[in-house]
């Protein structure tokens, strides 16, 4: 299925926010996964950075060209070629649990957003973020695109905003030579801190991204995915370099990006728990989308009533302890995040398959 009015550059774009859509999250915008993976190192933090970076590129152009050159609907169809069909498998039931986990995760971190940030009950926000999903997946494959060509820019933007006049208004960058030191229990290296990043947060983009191996062409489909990794990537440098000014206080903070945005006044307080709320959104669209279309590749009406019978399930589990689920949940997403970047990583020895269409 072509998208429509899915010209060159309309499909560039779309893979490109669908891409960093799925990635940034809320430990994401809050600066939390930022701190954790990279801050604490310091200066070699941001070499960590640079290199996510450049994997997040390299794996969305390789996703993406693979993706397109098989012309597969679903992440089913893309594993076994990826991996053989064992770790396939394996991988396989690990997103069948994972994504409706995932699910669940952000519809209660939405909830408890909604309590913590703006004194509203837990249930309105895992209502309206179950109802705005509904939504979307209702609209298909089409409305998933639409919805991260929309909200991914702001969310980026914001980010970017704020951390660019953090730094302004501290007067330039930071001497990052001095500033970080690992946190203690930190026994990680940070080359191995920058591996686990990306290989985490690989697992949702390949579920959702491989859906669109018959909705655009290659070309557009892999520069979007290399350009969707760089914007992440760029977007996660700056974070780092303006964490860098305010470490160590930085490290009290479970939204690290509130005390970045402290010296920028209160408003940007709420600003930013709307942005992390927005962040939660287009996760749990993600999460909602890779699960209907791995159980109903053909789209349609049986997309949508497994996307939204998903979604109905998952919403009185939310209810359960936020921080208790991403505690359970989140180390399977590492594990299985390996193995996919590394069924990734070789498939430039494909290279006939994968660029048979590349004009």
């Amino acid at each position: 299925m072509d998208l429509p009015g899915s010209g060159w550059f309309r499909q560039w774009f779309q893979v490109s926010a669908l891409y960093v859509g799925t990635v940034i999250g809320a430990g994401f915008a809050s600066g939390q996964e930022i701190m954790q993976f990279f801050i604490i190192f310091g200066e070699k933090g941001l070499w960590g950075v640079t290199m996510a970076t450049l994997l997040f590129g390299v794996l969305g152009f390789l996703l993406m060209a693979f993706t397109t050159a098989v012309r597969c609907s679903s992440y089913v169809e893309l594993l076994p070629l990826l991996m053989g069909h064992r770790l396939a498998r394996l991988v396989d039931w690990l997103s069948l649990a994972m994504l409706p986990g995932g699910l669940v995760v952000m519809l209660a971190g939405s909830g408890a957003l909604f309590h913590e940030q703006f004194g509203l009950p837990t249930e309105a926000g895992t209502l309206l973020a179950g109802l705005i999903t509904s939504l979307v997946i209702l609209g298909g494959l089409e409305g998933v695109l639409l919805s991260n060509m929309i909200l991914v820019p702001v969310k980026v933007c914001i980010i970017a905003l704020v951390c660019l006049l953090a730094v302004i208004h501290h007067g330039g960058w930071p001497e990052i030579t001095q500033a970080g030191q690992p946190l203690t229990g930190t026994d990680r290296h940070w080359l191995w801190s920058s591996v686990l990043y990306v290989s985490y947060n690989m697992v949702v983009p390949l579920t959702v991204l491989s859906s669109l191996g018959r909705s655009v062409e290659q070309r557009p489909g892999a520069l979007g995915g290399f350009t969707g990794g760089i914007a992440l990537g760029t977007t996660a440098v700056l974070v780092t370099l303006a964490g860098l000014i305010f470490y160590p206080q930085i490290t009290r903070y479970q939204v690290p990006l509130l005390c970045i945005a402290g010296c920028l006044g209160e408003g940007w307080r709420h600003g930013l728990g709307m942005l992390i709320w927005l962040a939660i959104l287009t996760t749990t669209i993600a999460d909602a989308h890779g699960f209907a279309s791995r159980l109903a590749p053909g789209g349609g009406m049986p997309y949508r009533l497994v996307g939204l019978g998903t979604i109905l399930i998952s919403l009185p589990l939310a209810r359960m302890d936020f921080t208790r689920l991403v505690q359970l949940l989140y180390p399977l997403f590492g594990y299985a995040g390996l193995v996919i970047m590394a069924g990734l990583l070789i498939t430039p020895f494909r290279l006939k398959l994968i660029l048979r269409d590349w004009k």
